[in-house]
């Protein structure tokens, strides 16, 4: 079986809203609040440095990620960036942001998705990369103040990548 990016974004989109009806308050009721946005979240990409010095690595990724956070504190979200060898990729993605240090600026943030895009000579450079798609999992420490964050992703062995954003 074939699976292609609109299978993917309709599954994606299938896994959100199982979780938002499956989750149940503390007193065995729906509780909606939790799952209502908390804030949107657009960041772009400042910095990337992979691991390796292969020639063919692009350190601009031109990333593009609009996330919504619920009071809760799962999120969803999508990024479009040009991947390491600067071919134009996806990932679609649910995770769960906690504070650190009991603080409301630092976070850890871990994300879960599929991510498409390497393809041709790079299909092989990512695991379990079938069809062009493969599970992605990307943890971030993150620091904000009011309205304004960066975030620190660790892309595997394969780099970091350091991003800046706005909530609102």
């Amino acid at each position: 079986m074939a699976i292609n990016l609109r299978t993917c974004l309709v599954l994606w989109l299938l896994c959100l809203c199982s979780t938002l009806w499956a989750d149940e308050g503390e007193s065995g009721s729906k509780s909606p609040d939790r799952w209502k946005v908390k804030e949107w979240k657009v960041q772009t990409s400042l910095y990337t440095k992979h691991w390796s010095d292969n020639p063919d690595h692009v350190n601009d990724q031109n990333l593009i990620n609009v996330e919504m956070v619920y009071n809760n504190d799962w999120l969803a979200g999508g990024a479009y960036f040009d991947n390491s060898f600067g071919q134009s990729s996806w990932f679609l993605y649910m995770g769960h942001q906690w504070p650190l240090f009991h603080s409301k600026y630092w976070y850890f943030k871990l994300m879960g998705g599929l991510l498409y895009g390497y393809k041709d000579e790079y299909k092989d450079k990512i695991p379990l990369n079938g069809n062009e798609i493969a599970p992605a999992i990307l943890p971030s420490i993150g620091l904000r103040y009011k309205h304004v964050f960066t975030e620190l992703n660790i892309a595997g062995t394969a780099a970091i990548t350091v991003t800046a954003g706005i909530s609102f």
